[in-house]
């Protein structure tokens, strides 16, 4: 990981939709922006939107911030703050898409439609209620990492496999209470749009999502359970927003737990349970000198 100054890196995740026709207009200005400030990570820019995760210092956020809520359409753009000590990304990339969060099903959009809302602090409530299905609408290998108790896997791959998954094994005339969560709301808001469009009654997620939840919501009132899956070198985060113990496969990416690192099929920097049969033996070989030189800089006190 590359270095920053003694000061704390914000991490700040956001996105809003919002009627965006000239998003592709949008694009150079925004990277000179972030550029000019020092900011790194995605930013995606769509018609319905933008979606991204950035990382800098505080004067850069603020920065960035203020810039995109000068943009009427923008000004009610949240966001959710995380902290480390240094920046969880190499580069900044500011891309144009179809969507800011695919899913793939024409005519859903949030920015006409969408589910009721529901405030951490009243989220534990209505997930108690057991009229209430209750669906994780992130990939499998997040959810592995952890979830809300009752809560529903729908074991999905990639977004693009929610509305078949829905259609397959729910029914608006039985399950007419929904309630819905993802890491920072993005994805539960786009499928509660896609679930009142399906004829669903009452459909809710999850404001500011789990990141939101594990922020407001104290340890000991929590009806979460394991870490929070996060794209970038924490791998998981827990209450409060700090860290928690996992780490990356390098072999395919799946995060892996203290528990995890314990079995026979892990290698640290190598494969886990989930890759130690299908990673190639080249592959391995190349990891593990990898792995040997990120050992080697943590022993000369670098960063690698």
């Amino acid at each position: 990981m590359t270095e920053v100054s003694a000061q704390q890196v914000v991490v700040a995740a956001l996105y809003h939709f919002a009627d965006l026709p000239d998003f592709r207009d949008m694009q150079a200005p925004l990277r000179a922006h972030c550029e000019a400030h020092g900011i790194r990570g995605t930013l995606l820019l769509a018609e319905e939107g933008i979606n991204g995760t950035v990382s800098g210092l505080r004067d850069g956020i603020d920065a960035l911030l203020a810039w995109l809520h000068a943009d009427v359409r923008l000004a009610a753009l949240e966001h959710k703050e995380s902290f480390s000590d240094r920046h969880p990304f190499r580069r900044l990339k500011v891309k144009l898409k179809k969507e800011i969060v695919t899913l793939g099903v024409p005519g859903v959009n949030p920015n006409k439609a969408v589910g009721t809302y529901v405030e951490p602090e009243d989220w534990n409530a209505l997930i108690s209620d057991p009229d209430v299905v209750l669906i994780d609408t992130r990939n499998d290998y997040e959810v592995a990492l952890g979830t809300f108790q009752r809560a529903v896997d729908p074991k999905t791959r990639t977004f693009r496999e929610f509305p078949a998954y829905v259609r397959e094994n729910f029914d608006p005339a039985r399950q007419r209470k929904v309630a819905m969560f993802c890491t920072g709301g993005i994805r539960c808001e786009k499928a509660s749009s896609f679930m009142l469009g399906e004829g669903y009654a009452e459909v809710f997620h999850l404001k500011g999502g789990i990141l939101k939840y594990l922020e407001k919501v104290r340890p000991e009132e929590s009806l979460w359970q394991g870490e929070c899956f996060v794209f970038d070198h924490r791998v998981g985060i827990t209450h409060g927003l700090a860290e928690g113990q996992s780490e990356m496969c390098f072999g395919c990416g799946h995060p892996v737990t203290p528990d995890d690192r314990q079995l026979p099929s892990y290698e640290e920097g190598v494969s886990c349970a989930c890759c130690a049969d299908t990673v190639t033996e080249e592959k391995k070989s190349r990891l593990r000198e990898r792995m040997r030189q990120i050992t080697l800089a943590r022993e000369r006190g670098e960063s690698f």
